[in-house]
C-alpha cells in the first residue's frame, strides 16, 4: 500500500514529535562539568539533574493517560508539549539551583504527559502500518538523544551562547516549541471519532505490560546512568577532551538499530532483542570502567547501540498488544514502572560514589541491573511482529 502525502506529512511530525520528547533532556550531560562547578553539585545531585525527567515519566504517565482520556490526544499534546518547550528553556533562569531543579520537574511532566499520546497517535494514524510509524517514531527519539549531546558543547550551541550553559540549554526548547506548534495543529480533534476510549487507568494485569516495564527499565537506567555519570568519570580519569565524542558516540550509536532490526526481524520477538541487549550493555559498562585512554568511546558505542535496541522493541508492543482504545493505558502501565526503576537506578549509583569517592562503583548497579533484565527477559513470550520495520 503506497504511501501518500498526508502520510509522508504524518510520518514526519511523528518523527519531530520523537526528537521533541528527548531533545531537552539530553542537552544536559555535556553540559554537567560547567554546571556541576557553578552550582557545586555533588554526585548524586548531579544524577538527580539527569534523572528528574525520567521519575517523572513515570509518575506522570498515569496522569498523561487520564490527561489523554478527558482532552484528547491533542489537548494532552498541547499542554505536554508546551511544558516541555517553556520549562526546558526556563532551566537555566537566574544561578539558582532551586529553579534548575524546579523548572527540570516542570519539563519533566510536559514530556511525561506527552509521551503516552505518540502510540495512541500511530494507531490513529497508520492503524494498518504500526511497525512503520513506531519505527519513525522511535528514530525521532532516538535523534533527539544523540543530536544535543554531540552540537551543544563544545561545538555548535555552546560556542554560539558565548560559552553560557544557561543560554545553550535554552536553544533547543526553540526546537520544541516551533515543531509541537506543528504536531498540535494536525493532531486529531476530539470529535466525533475519538483517537481514545473513555478509559484511562493502566492495564497492569492485562498482558505482560509490567514485566515489559521491568525489563526496559534496567535498560534505562544503564543508559540514563551513563550519560549521567561518564562526563565526571572522563573528567576524573584525566580524559575531559573524551567528554563529548563519548557522549555522542553512545548516543549516536543508537541510529543504527533501525537497519539491524530491518535486516534482523526476530529482534523484534522481543526476548531475544532484550536478551542479547542485556548482554551488550554488561560488555559495554566494563569496558568503559576498566579500558584507559579513547578505547572508552568504542564501549560507549556498545552500550549506546544495546540500550537502543531494547528500546525499539518495547516501544513497538502496545501499539501490537493492546486493544484499538487501549494503547494510552498500556503504554502508562509499561512507561510507569520502565521509568521508576530508570530514576532509581542511577541515584543509587550517585549515592555509591558519593559514599566511597570511587567513580567505578557508579556504574555497578548498571551491571546488577542488565542480570536483572535478562533473567525478567527469559520467560517473555510476546509472539511475532505485525508487518516489517523499514531501515530508515
Amino acid at each position: 500500500m503506497k504511501l501518500t502525502r498526508v502520510d509522508g506529512v504524518r510520518l514526519l511530525l511523528l518523527w519531530l514529535g520523537g526528537v521533541d520528547l528527548r531533545l531537552t533532556m539530553l542537552a544536559v550531560p555535556p553540559l554537567i562539568p560547567l554546571i556541576h562547578r557553578e552550582l557545586n553539585l555533588d554526585e548524586k545531585a548531579v544524577g538527580t539533574l539527569v534523572s528528574l525527567p525520567v521519575l517523572l515519566l513515570a509518575v506522570a504517565a498515569v496522569p498523561g493517560a487520564l490527561l489523554i482520556a478527558k482532552l484528547g490526544v491533542r489537548g494532552a499534546l498541547a499542554v505536554g508539549l508546551g511544558c516541555v518547550a517553556v520549562f526546558g528553556g526556563l532551566r537555566g533562569f537566574g544561578p539558582s539551583t532551586s529553579v534548575l531543579f524546579s523548572a527540570t520537574f516542570l519539563m519533566g511532566v510536559g514530556v511525561a504527559v506527552s509521551q503516552p499520546a505518540f502510540p495512541s497517535l500511530v494507531r490513529e494514524w497508520f492503524p494498518r502500518r504500526i511497525a512503520v510509524a513506531t519505527a519513525v517514531y522511535s528514530n525521532g527519539i532516538l535523534i533527539g538523544e544523540t543530536v544535543p549531546t554531540g552540537l551543544t558543547s563544545p561545538v555548535g550551541v555552546l560556542p554560539l551562547a558565548h560559552g553560557d550553559w544557561r543560554w545553550a540549554i535554552a536553544s533547543w526548547s526553540v526546537v520544541v516549541l516551533l515543531s509541537g506548534i506543528a504536531i498540535v495543529l494536525a493532531a486529531p480533534r476530539r470529535g466525533a471519532r475519538p483517537a481514545v476510549a473513555a478509559r484511562w487507568w493502566p492495564s497492569w494485569r492485562e498482558g505482560p505490560a509490567v514485566r515489559i516495564g521491568l525489563v526496559m527499565g534496567m535498560a534505562s537506567a544503564v543508559y540514563f546512568g551513563t550519560n549521567a555519570y561518564v562526563p565526571d568519570f572522563l573528567d576524573q580519569t584525566g580524559r575531559h577532551n573524551l567528554i563529548n565524542p563519548t557522549l555522542f558516540v553512545l548516543n549516536g550509536a543508537q541510529l543504527l538499530t533501525a537497519p539491524a532490526v530491518a535486516l534482523r526481524e526476530r529482534l523484534l520477538t522481543g526476548r531475544i532483542g532484550f536478551i542479547g541487549s542485556a548482554v551488550l550493555m554488561a560488555v559495554g559498562q566494563l569496558g568503559i570502567v576498566l579500558t584507559p585512554g579513547p578505547a572508552v568511546i568504542a564501549w560507549a558505542f556498545v552500550l549506546g547501540f544495546a540500550a537502543a535496541l531494547a528500546f525499539i522493541v518495547a516501544l513497538t508492543l502496545p501499539p501490537r498488544l493492546a486493544a484499538a482504545g487501549d494503547v494510552h493505558r498500556m503504554s502508562a502501565a509499561v512507561f510507569t514502572v520502565q521509568y521508576g526503576t530508570a530514576f532509581v537506578v542511577p541515584l543509587i549509583a550517585g549515592s555509591l560514589w558519593d559514599l566511597t569517592g570511587v567513580a567505578a562503583l557508579a556504574f555497578a548497579p548498571g551491571l546488577v541491573a542488565t542480570a536483572v533484565m535478562a533473567w525478567l527477559a527469559m520467560s517473555l513470550r510476546l509472539g511475532e511482529p505485525q508487518g516489517n520495520i523499514p531501515a530508515l
